[in-house]
């Protein structure tokens, strides 16, 4: 099936934040920013910037009539600074003005009087100073002290993985107006309707029922407009309510990349145990989490990563600890497989040290120790419908993994200035929102007199084609074409109390919701034909939106059907409520069943290093993916190539960089890298597994969002391998991402340079210190 939004896109129509027309007399927002990443303010000199050309009015905290505070999970975050800062670009004041340019320039006359405070940037020294946003949480598995003494072989490490930049195309914005009875109505560029209209109520001090949020789509996401989106839409809400006048607020690039929290940096501490025949016995690891200057979803993001710390592995004895630590950063969020790929990046690197001090290649351990049907994740839920030994099979059939080595050591024996490497990532990812609560959706279905329908869920499109799949399952469930079917826009009074579009749910989530309405419309409307046409229900279906009893069509159709209903007062609307079933979680023993199922996958890598330069190029990914029975093949493509690129850069180019002083360095495209046409691997074959899907999943179509990133976690390994050909006296730093500096690096050093990294090297003297 095509992208419906497709049509839209690529003519310019599709509407988007900054589409929406202005009202007359809107105001325009600018933010003032903490120009320090930690301090005591004293004061604000506004004078100047209130006297600046078509400036209305400067809001800060004490102007704030409610709550100023939009923490979620812990409520550690002020709106606007009160007393203290705590990030570099922290907001402080809100500049009201007649024109957008006014607002910015105003907002650079405002001095603030802060009294500076010591900065921390990493969180080993943040964990060694107690600076924790929540109590450490530790995931338990068998007896790993008992078990260490049954091991053969003992491998012990560090592992570091960077941050990354969102970088959405439509950069944070929200549009508010004041409506009748004090309520304010915002379009806001968020993937949480529900957050941005819960924390602006909080904020302005007023009921949920006063604030509508509505979302057309989203010009992108990846986790970076589930709660980040939040104070952007409440600043628009505040000044709207306060001066009763429109206001519109949308951060240029620059201040966004400033402003905003990225994908969480860890430092993490591993040991891991195997037997004489390569079998994993035992595995402990300890996660430092940097999560920034407030809680944001840092607590939920370090849970998931804890669900994931074993990758696809079955290991009989775990312990997997982390600590989420408080910085002088701003607040790191989710980010497109929200802490799993920090998890899995670091049992890679343990596996990849194992097989470098054991001779064996990192596939060989990987074989070996897949998860089968039955065995149990360290958090108590077994595996069940395990499909990661078919992956890795049905790779070795298709793309001759064996034989593919081959060629690379071929390769490499006969070429000196170049060397290649090839590395195999297994994926194994939960689906379903770690929170149970979460775990639950609604949709509205109206069937209008036409025989057209209208369907408005809690799914927020931003370019995933949740939209295209809603639309999908219901002419699957009523049997009608879908150019009958329109999805409206997400809004928080025809469908309250949603959770986010994010953990790869949505799809699930919602889709169930309007398979659930859209089945006891049908149910209606046949009980109608049934009776109409003196015919037993039982055999009667609507099909290609004919009227069918035993296969065969009879005198009616959709229209008719639905006239019909509509002249005996049959309710042509409905609402329904799913809530994925048997979902459950003890925080108390960190034992349950959190997840509804899990994607599996198999992806092989190839990189190609020039050995003088420390330059490389990703020549080709062939992968095998567990997709269930797709309801949308081409769009389920395109979501596995798409985060396949974004893993990729995550773990190759995307250095995400700040100083000490918490400022960020890569704050501009010229210095910070994204994966463009060149960059992307030439070959890239994707097959599917064949299956039956699972029944959790919506139409037994699997959740396809944030498992394939992890596939680019082996682009980091084959450019590691292809570094280890050249020089296999040298054992290069798990230090992601591998840059081609870190590379030159790692080539031209000695041996005993080559096993520490620069940030390695800093963390272990702070942790020291």
């Amino acid at each position: 099936m095509y992208n419906l939004d497709a049509a839209g896109h690529v003519r310019g129509e599709s509407q988007y934040l900054d589409d929406i027309p202005v009202q007359r007399g809107t105001l325009h927002a600018a933010v003032y920013a903490s120009p320090l990443a930690h301090g005591k303010l004293n004061g604000l000199r506004l004078e100047a910037a209130l006297a600046a050309p078509g400036v209305v009015r400067i809001l800060t905290a004490a102007d704030i009539p409610g709550e100023n505070q939009i923490g979620g999970i812990v409520p550690d975050e002020p709106l606007l600074a009160e007393g203290h800062v705590h990030f570099r670009g922290q907001p402080v004041a809100l500049v009201l003005a007649e024109t957008e340019p006014q607002a910015r320039a105003a907002a650079k006359l405002i001095e603030a009087d802060i009294e500076p405070l010591p900065v921390i940037t990493d969180p080993r020294v943040a964990y060694a100073q107690g600076e924790l946003i929540v109590p450490p949480r530790t995931f338990r598995l068998g007896d790993p002290t008992a078990a260490w003494a049954e091991c053969a072989h003992i491998i012990e490490g560090t592992a570091e993985s960077g941050g990354q930049e969102h970088l959405y195309i439509e950069t944070q914005g929200a549009y508010a107006y004041p409506t009748e009875q004090g309520g304010v109505r915002v379009h806001s560029s968020t993937q949480g309707p529900t957050a941005a209209q819960r924390h602006a109520a909080r904020v302005l001090g007023i009921g949920m029922h006063r604030i509508e949020v509505d979302v057309v789509r989203l010009g992108g996401g990846f986790g970076g407009k589930e709660d980040q989106a939040t104070p952007w839409a409440v600043l628009a809400a505040l000044g709207a309510y306060l001066l009763r006048k429109p206001v519109k607020l949308v951060l240029p690039r620059h201040d966004d990349l400033r402003m905003t929290g990225k994908r969480h940096p860890y430092s993490s501490d591993y040991k891991l145990g195997l037997s004489a025949d390569l079998k994993l016995l035992a595995y402990e690891v300890t996660f430092y989490q940097n999560a920034g200057a407030a809680a944001d979803l840092s607590p939920a993001v370090l849970e998931r990563t804890l669900f994931h710390s074993t990758n696809t592995y079955f290991i009989p004895n775990v312990q997997a600890t982390a600590y989420s630590c408080r910085t002088n950063l701003p607040p790191n969020t989710a980010f497109r497989g929200f802490g799993g790929p920090q998890g899995m990046f670091v049992i890679e690197s343990a596996i990849a040290k194992a097989a470098e001090q054991l001779g064996v290649t990192a596939a060989e351990i990987q074989r070996r120790n897949l998860l089968r049907e039955g065995d149990t994740f360290p958090f108590g839920q077994p595996a069940e419908l395990c499909n990661a030994h078919a992956c890795w099979h049905r790779a070795e059939q298709a793309f001759g993994l064996g034989n593919w080595q081959q060629e690379v050591d071929a390769f490499n024996q006969s070429n000196t200035l170049r060397k290649r490497g090839l590395a195999i990532m297994p994926i194994c990812f939960g689906i379903s929102f770690t929170k149970t609560a979460m775990n639950q959706a609604r949709a509205l279905v109206h069937i209008y007199t036409d025989g057209s329908v209208g369907i408005s869920t809690g799914a927020v499109e931003m370019g995933q084609g949740v939209n295209t799949k809603m639309v999908e399952v219901a002419a699957r469930t009523l049997g009608i074409r879908s150019n009958r079917i329109r999805i409206e826009t997400t809004n928080t009074t025809r469908v309250a109390n949603t959770s986010p579009s994010a953990a790869s749910a949505t799809a699930d989530l919602n889709g169930k919701a309007v398979q659930l309405a859209c089945e006891q419309l049908r149910q209606r409307l046949l009980a109608l034909a049934a009776e109409e046409l003196c015919v037993a229900e039982e055999g009667l279906e609507i099909c290609d939106e004919r009227v069918l009893t035993a296969g065969h069509p009879i005198e009616s159709d959709w229209e008719k059907l639905v006239a019909a209903a509509y002249w005996k007062r049959i309710s042509l609307s409905e609402n329904a409520h799913y809530a994925t079933p048997d979902l459950w979680f003890d925080q108390k023993t960190e034992s349950g069943y959190p997840f509804a199922y899990h994607v599996y996958g198999t992806a092989a890598v190839q990189a190609t290093v020039d050995v003088l330069r420390g330059t490389y190029v990703l020549d080709a990914v062939r992968l095998v993916h567990d997709f269930g029975q797709s309801m949308a093949p081409g769009i389920d493509r395109g979501q596995v190539e798409g985060g396949l690129v974004q893993g990729l850069g995550w773990m190759t180019m995307e250095e995400l960089l700040y100083d000490e002083q918490g400022r960020l360095l890569s704050n501009t495209l010229s210095t910070y890298k994204v994966p463009d046409l060149y960059s992307v691997p030439a070959d890239v074959q994707i097959e599917f597994l064949e299956t039956e899907g699972h029944p959790r999943a919506i139409l037994r179509s699997k959740a396809v969002g944030e498992p394939p990133l992890m596939y680019g976690i082996g682009g980091y390994f084959a450019v590691r391998n292809a570094i280890r050909a050249a020089r296999p006296d040298v054992a290069p730093a798990f230090s992601a991402p591998i840059t081609p500096e870190k590379v030159l690096m790692a080539l031209c050093a000695p041996r005993a340079e080559a096993n520490t990294s620069p940030t390695a090297a800093a963390a272990q003297s702070a942790t020291k210190a």
